[in-house]
């Protein structure tokens, strides 16, 4: 099977360059790509490639791995090529502009592991995902559009783009006036934006183990975000495991991820979930992500189990054993 991790194949030329920024995330592109790796390696049968660029090859403790480099092709001109040649594609790429479904289409749906193309259609879109998920009744932050009525005063806003990929191109404004400006000016110059009332409590993330409209919650993270009002919201990591399973706010967020996978048919393999969760009144989802996220990065060794052989599906390593003998 492929793996293909959009950041260190150098899908991205836009994060091309030595800024703090760029190496910041070409830094979580590899720390996912490799956590991959590693835990399909550990799986008897199953032959693994990657994508590779030349500003991240493989470390030498994955030197068996058989790398493929990607300099002369764009991501989707790559997966089209390449796909056919492999049983299962695994893919990791932001959503922003369409890139995770138009690489998905590109894979095709026989060999694609992870979401389907309607689940990441929906998630990548925040507007989209606040009506589906609110439609069904769950927490979601309040929101404004043009033609709506004017919001109150008393709270902070946030402006970010509809489906731009975590804390990305989010600014955090002292009211609804100014947040009302912003995304006007934003959509008047084309970018698909959306406005929603800043939600104070704990940045949390989950990561969900989804299949048949069902979800497992594996980890509940602490995300370590910077916000000051006035400037950008920037994302700076997470901590996994921050909360247990079995306390009292585990099971609500236990409920909430199931809740998700029903609303949301067509979730698969690994789904991060951010939310905000409040003292007093609970979690409030934020955004889905159809995708692995920073979270998976040493969550199988916490775990003491193998991720990447339960997002495999069954029928693929019975194949794969088969194929080998």
């Amino acid at each position: 099977m492929l793996v293909y991790e959009c950041i260190s194949a150098g899908g991205l030329p836009a994060i091309a360059g030595n800024g703090a920024a760029a190496s910041r995330l070409l830094s979580q592109g590899v720390m996912m790509r490799n956590a991959m790796i590693a835990d399909l390696t550990r799986l008897k049968h199953v032959r693994v490639a990657c994508a590779t660029s030349s500003s991240a090859p493989l470390p030498r403790y994955l030197a068996h791995v058989r790398s493929i480099d990607t300099s002369r092709l764009g991501a989707a001109e790559f997966l089209g090529c390449e796909a056919d040649e492999h049983d299962r594609v695994w893919v990791v790429a932001p959503e922003s502009d369409g890139l995770l479904g138009r690489l998905a289409e590109a894979v095709g749906d026989a060999r694609w592991l992870g979401c389907s193309r309607d689940a990441i259609r929906l998630a990548g879109s925040k507007t989209a995902t606040r009506e589906c998920l609110g439609g069904a009744g769950m927490p979601i932050p309040y929101s404004w559009r043009p033609g709506d009525p004017e919001a109150g005063s008393g709270r902070r806003w946030v402006v970010k783009p509809d489906d731009g990929a975590g804390g990305e191109a989010a600014y955090l404004h002292p009211d609804f006036a100014s947040a009302r400006q912003d995304l006007l000016a934003r959509l008047e110059r084309g970018f698909a934006s959306t406005a929603e009332a800043w939600i104070e409590g704990v940045p949390l993330s989950l990561s969900l183990l989804c299949a048949d409209g069902r979800a497992e919650l594996l980890s509940i993270n602490r995300q370590r975000i910077t916000v000051q009002t006035g400037q950008p919201v920037r994302y700076c990591g997470v901590e996994i495991g921050t909360e247990a399973l079995d306390s009292p706010t585990g099971g609500i967020l236990a409920e909430l991820a199931e809740g998700i996978a029903t609303a949301m048919p067509g979730l698969a393999g690994y789904v991060g979930v951010d939310l905000v969760w409040q003292p007093s009144d609970g979690p409030v989802v934020i955004e889905i992500n159809p995708r692995l996220t920073c979270a998976y990065v040493g969550l199988s060794a916490s775990l003491g189990r193998n991720l990447a052989g339960e997002i495999l599906p069954a029928p693929y390593q019975e194949a794969s054993t088969h194929a080998l003998r």
